[in-house]
């Protein structure tokens, strides 16, 4: 049974004058690292002013190695008022070889997850490069298995199968499965060459969840050594992660919810508190920065 989450969002997100939107800002699971044990990581984001924190499979199946079950992370983390608000990450979908025991459990346990912790959205990529029309059925085919009460939130790579939000939008509009959505980050937007004007084709409302982090001056090569290992907190880089805030709110997107998702291999190594704190730090400047403008 689905346990919902109950919780008071602070403003995570640039607000119109009659104050009535409020998002959840959520650090997502990256940030604080890989290996963080499940009671350090809602203790680290509920000290820095998080919202919800996001989890990976692989950080759900270490906390039940430890003796938790889902109901138990359900309750730790509800009761540090920062419940699990981002479940990921569904991958390897794009072909039938790809989908091996491995990683059909691990989407069954992300589906789990999500109904588990009330998560209506679950994140996804695909780093496979394949023909947009298989891509577009093995989309459609991964939001039938997720059912009607679930949402696919696909998300945009430069490095990957969906290199940019064109694309994205393309796979989704063609699957046409009304359980889908699209994820924007402020690292991939960079790394993609994306402009405000690549919004204007997609629904405002098909943009279901906002990733908030930064680039480096000079991208790395490859490009996925940076993504996963040397980002940079939201507005301490070259990205313009508050023009893009501002972008989003010019088209009225109200994403569901704000995640900061700075995977840096420097930050982690500084502790999960110190990268907490600094994220939300950035982030809440960015958003601040965004809404003043």
């Amino acid at each position: 049974m689905a346990m919902p989450n109950s919780f008071t969002a602070s403003a995570a997100w640039p607000i119109p004058a009659d104050g009535a939107l409020r998002l959840p800002l959520v650090v997502s699971s990256y940030t604080l690292g890989t290996e963080v044990p499940f009671r350090d990581r809602i203790e680290a984001a509920a000290a820095a002013g998080f919202d919800g924190i996001g989890l990976r499979a692989e950080n759900y199946w270490d906390a039940e190695a430890t003796g938790l079950d889902g109901r138990a992370m359900f309750e730790m983390a509800l009761g540090a008022g920062v419940p699990v608000l981002e479940v990921e990450y569904i991958t390897s979908w794009g072909r039938a070889a790809d989908r091996d025991a491995a990683q059909q459990h691990k989407e069954q346990t992300v589906f789990s997850m999500a109904r588990t912790f009330g998560v209506r959205h679950l994140n996804t990529g695909l780093i496979e490069k394949l023909p947009v029309e298989s891509m577009v059925e093995s989309f459609a085919d991964l939001c039938d298995r997720a059912g009607h009460d679930l949402t696919i939130a696909l998300e945009f790579m430069p490095y990957s199968g969906v290199p940019d939000l064109a694309t994205a939008w393309r796979v989704l509009r063609e699957a046409n499965r009304p359980n889908s959505a699209l994820i924007v980050d402020v690292w991939h937007w960079a790394r993609a060459g994306m402009s405000a004007a690549d919004l204007d084709p997609v629904p405002t409302e098909r943009i279901i969840s906002v990733q908030l982090c930064d680039v480096l001056a000079t991208p790395m090569d490859p490009l996925r050594t940076e993504s996963l290992g040397h980002r940079l907190p939201p507005g301490d880089g070259y990205g313009d992660a508050v023009g893009l805030v501002r972008a989003l709110q010019a088209r009225n997107v109200h994403p569901r919810l704000v995640a900061v998702e700075v995977i840096s291999d420097e930050l982690v190594s500084k502790g999960v508190d110190h990268a907490a704190r600094t994220v939300a730090t950035a982030a809440r400047r960015v958003l601040e920065g965004a809404g003043s403008g």
